[in-house]
């Protein structure tokens, strides 16, 4: 645990088990706000043949890649609610950069 607090610059086990709590729920909370999205664009499992068989892959690909850009704005957001926006949204901005996005971030 000590490890993991000095790379990432934390001070307290507080503020750790804060972080992972924030991280559990927002990885739950992502995958379960997927499919209402999916549905609202009518793009919900029903719409995808049963007897196809990439209807099924097609589906979960589709909600895969929902995923992430909706678990990328609920960590930011989850994290402010739980008071760690700063460590939360240097997290965020690393992990876009090491993506390819950092273009994103670039100072003006």
């Amino acid at each position: 645990m000590r490890k993991l607090k000095e790379h990432w610059g934390i001070t307290s086990n507080f503020q750790l088990i804060i972080i992972f709590i924030v991280f559990g729920l927002t990885g739950s909370t992502a995958v379960y706000v997927a499919k209402p999205i999916l549905d609202f664009l009518n793009l919900s499992r029903e719409n995808f043949p049963d007897n196809f068989i990439w209807g099924g892959l097609l589906y979960y690909t589709l909600r895969i890649l929902l995923i992430f850009p909706v678990y990328q704005v609920l960590l930011v957001v989850l994290g402010s609610l739980f008071g760690q926006f700063k460590f939360f949204w240097a997290f965020e901005k690393k992990m876009l950069k090491r993506l390819g996005l950092g273009f994103l971030f670039e100072k003006e």
